[in-house]
């Protein structure tokens, strides 16, 4: 069984027992998390597709941690203007484990 989620203003594919890395969350590791904004869920044959949320659908996971990604340089120039601005940038995320997916 698999479902689609949306949090933080992406969309993510769970199944359970997976690992996700998803944008941060205000949440403790150990504690436990309920996503409700569940846009499709499926179990192999039957496919459900919200509109636009499956209704008492929800994906229970396990907070693992947080950290913060691998740094993206931004780099802006002009050309033959003496114009360049460098700055680094590290998007911070919480990693989870999918334990349950109810529908």
């Amino acid at each position: 069984m698999h479902a689609v989620f949306r949090t933080g203003g992406k969309q993510f594919r769970a199944v359970a027992g997976e690992r996700l890395r998803i944008p941060s969350l205000d949440a403790a590791a150990g504690t436990t998390v309920t996503f409700e904004e569940v846009l499709l869920l499926s179990d192999g044959e039957d496919v459900r597709v919200g509109t636009p949320t499956v209704e008492g659908a929800t994906i229970t996971a396990e907070v693992l941690g947080s950290g913060r990604g691998k740094k993206v340089i931004v780099f802006k120039r002009k050309r033959r203007k003496g114009y360049r601005r460098k700055q680094g940038h590290r998007q911070g995320y919480t990693e989870i484990r999918v334990e349950r997916i109810d529908g």
